[in-house]
Protein backbone atom coordinates (compact mmCIF):
# COMPACT_ATOMS: atom_id res chain seq x y z
CA UNK A 1 0.00 0.00 0.00
CA UNK A 2 1.61 3.36 -0.93
CA UNK A 3 1.65 5.84 1.33
CA UNK A 4 1.84 9.61 0.31
CA UNK A 5 4.51 11.67 2.07
CA UNK A 6 2.87 13.64 5.32
CA UNK A 7 4.63 15.94 7.53
CA UNK A 8 4.43 15.98 10.98
CA UNK A 9 1.87 18.84 10.89
CA UNK A 10 -0.30 16.98 8.23
CA UNK A 11 0.22 13.50 10.41
CA UNK A 12 -0.82 15.17 13.53
CA UNK A 13 -4.47 16.65 11.57
CA UNK A 14 -4.90 13.30 10.52
CA UNK A 15 -4.67 12.01 13.86
CA UNK A 16 -7.30 14.47 15.25
CA UNK A 17 -9.72 13.84 12.62
CA UNK A 18 -9.57 9.88 13.22
CA UNK A 19 -10.13 10.17 16.57
CA UNK A 20 -13.27 12.37 16.14
CA UNK A 21 -15.95 10.18 15.95
CA UNK A 22 -17.93 12.52 13.52
CA UNK A 23 -15.05 12.73 11.08
CA UNK A 24 -15.71 10.05 8.58
CA UNK A 25 -13.02 8.19 7.03
CA UNK A 26 -14.49 9.64 3.58
CA UNK A 27 -13.73 13.47 4.85
CA UNK A 28 -9.39 11.90 5.88
CA UNK A 29 -9.76 10.73 2.22
CA UNK A 30 -10.89 13.50 0.49
CA UNK A 31 -8.51 16.03 2.55
CA UNK A 32 -5.29 13.71 2.29
CA UNK A 33 -5.79 11.34 -0.10
CA UNK A 34 -6.12 8.18 2.60
CA UNK A 35 -8.24 5.84 2.50
CA UNK A 36 -9.89 3.72 5.65
CA UNK A 37 -6.84 1.18 5.97
CA UNK A 38 -4.14 3.46 5.38
CA UNK A 39 -5.68 5.90 7.93
CA UNK A 40 -6.16 2.66 10.31
CA UNK A 41 -1.80 1.70 9.73
CA UNK A 42 -1.17 5.51 10.41
CA UNK A 43 -2.88 5.85 13.40
CA UNK A 44 -1.39 2.12 14.33
CA UNK A 45 2.41 3.48 13.69
CA UNK A 46 1.75 6.88 15.07
CA UNK A 47 -0.25 6.22 18.54
CA UNK A 48 1.05 3.77 21.37
CA UNK A 49 -0.35 0.75 21.34
CA UNK A 50 -2.96 0.75 24.51
CA UNK A 51 -4.35 4.35 22.74
CA UNK A 52 -4.46 2.73 19.23
CA UNK A 53 -6.00 -0.73 20.71
CA UNK A 54 -8.55 1.79 22.56
CA UNK A 55 -9.35 3.70 19.50
CA UNK A 56 -9.89 0.66 17.31
CA UNK A 57 -12.33 -0.46 19.95
CA UNK A 58 -14.53 2.50 19.99
CA UNK A 59 -14.86 3.14 16.34
CA UNK A 60 -14.86 -0.33 15.01
CA UNK A 61 -19.16 -0.61 14.06
CA UNK A 62 -19.50 2.52 14.58
CA UNK A 63 -21.70 4.64 12.05
CA UNK A 64 -20.52 7.96 11.88
CA UNK A 65 -17.57 7.02 10.77
CA UNK A 66 -19.16 6.07 7.54
CA UNK A 67 -20.94 8.59 5.40
CA UNK A 68 -23.07 5.52 4.11
CA UNK A 69 -23.86 4.18 6.86
CA UNK A 70 -25.43 7.31 9.08
CA UNK A 71 -28.58 8.02 9.69
CA UNK A 72 -28.06 11.94 9.57
CA UNK A 73 -26.90 14.59 6.99
CA UNK A 74 -27.28 18.25 8.09
CA UNK A 75 -26.61 19.38 11.54
CA UNK A 76 -22.84 17.95 11.09
CA UNK A 77 -20.57 19.72 13.28
CA UNK A 78 -17.44 21.15 11.45
CA UNK A 79 -13.72 21.83 12.36
CA UNK A 80 -12.45 25.48 11.85
CA UNK A 81 -9.18 23.51 10.93
CA UNK A 82 -11.09 21.41 8.19
CA UNK A 83 -11.03 22.47 4.63
CA UNK A 84 -14.05 24.33 3.32
CA UNK A 85 -14.46 25.96 6.73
Amino acid sequence: MKRPDLDSETIDRILEMAWEDRTPFEAIALQFGLDEPQTIALMRREMKRSSFEMWRKRVTGRKTKHLKQRDFVEGRFRSQNQKGS
